[in-house]
């Protein structure tokens, strides 16, 4: 609808200019009570009260991202009502790790491995990785590779298995459940846990799911930790949180995951104690809606596992694994 003059503030405003010019003109006793009634409808009419005019809109500030929220929480978990067996590995068939299901890396090998690690990860070598008596068993050991004729080798004095189902396994979301007794002695740095699947644009950039990492200088404490390009050890913001499981490298515990597309849980036996929140503020934050990978692995030393030493008189040393069952609606 087209405005009229009546509709503009502008030409109200003027109108009212030249009232207050002739009424102060003229000789009348209650003219600057009038002048001033006239001065408070223009305000009034300037300011949007009243006539056709409609006061300004204030608009709320956006709202802010709230973070992935307090890692640390003590509340019943276990497996989602309806959650059903999408995928497991029960390791009931005596040999190598089924090669359906695992395959080896041994991608740094020669260049020597992350975070200042110790280890060479062998590949099908039943003295680092075997399935035997129903569970799966990843050995580090304190060995020379020398003449050992393995191509791949970097001069490492410690020999481990780290098992991927990279390529042939991967999930977006659902519950995980690794039932394990892990590895004690200094220097033992083993570990449950995720990456995305290929292909990666950059770590931490695509998310980093921990299931379960324990260092052995420190036994019986269980950490779980997401790592993303907002929150990581590199930025001194790691959003971790750790609970105490005394009997863990004498005793089988279920180490658990729960992820959907808002909130990721860590438990142990069906107590969670970690949750990482979706605040919705972007890929940089929660850069998990897309599949990732089981790894596990027994590395040694390193920046975390080895800030104590490598006590050598510990080797061998063991993983095993009763079963990992991944649950989906």
């Amino acid at each position: 609808m087209q405005a009229t003059d009546d509709d503009n503030p502008m030409s109200r405003m003027s109108f009212f200019l030249s009232q207050i010019t002739t009424f102060i003109s003229r000789p009348h006793s209650g003219r600057w009570l009038l002048l001033l009634a006239v001065t408070t409808a223009i305000f009034s009419s300037a300011c949007g009260g009243g006539g056709s005019g409609s006061p300004p809109v204030i608009q709320p500030p956006p709202p802010q991202p709230t973070g992935p929220g307090t890692s640390t929480i003590n509340e019943a978990g276990g497996i989602p009502a309806g959650f059903q067996i999408a995928w497991s590995d029960e390791f009931n068939v005596d040999g190598l790790p089924d090669p359906m299901k695992w395959s080896y890396d041994t991608d740094r090998n020669f260049l020597g491995w992350y975070n200042n690690e110790l280890q060479y990860y062998a590949a099908a070598r039943p003295d680092n990785s075997s399935v035997a008596n129903g569970s799966l068993v990843i050995t580090a050991r304190k060995e020379n590779l020398d003449g050992a004729g393995l191509a791949d080798w970097g001069g490492q004095a410690y020999s481990s298995a780290r098992l991927v189902t990279r390529g042939k396994a991967q999930w977006t979301y659902g519950f995980i459940e690794i039932r394990a007794k892990l590895p004690c002695g200094r220097g033992t740095w083993p570990a449950l846990w995720m990456l995305s699947s290929p292909p990666q644009s950059a770590w931490p950039d695509d998310g980093e799911i921990d299931i379960m990492e324990h260092v052995g200088f420190d036994p019986g404490v269980v950490h779980g930790t997401m790592h993303t390009l907002a929150y990581n050890h590199t930025r001194n913001n790691s959003r971790t949180a750790t609970t105490n499981v005394p009997d863990a490298c004498t005793a089988f515990h279920r180490y658990q995951l729960t992820w959907n597309a808002h909130q990721i849980k860590v438990g142990v036996d069906d107590r969670n104690f970690y949750q990482y929140s979706n605040d919705g503020s972007g890929n940089a934050e929660w850069p998990f809606d897309s599949a990732q990978y089981l790894i596990f692995n027994i590395a040694v030393g390193g920046d975390w596992g080895g800030q104590m030493g490598v006590d050598d008189t510990i080797f061998p040393v063991k993983m095993e694994v009763d079963y990992v069952r991944v649950y989906q609606p």
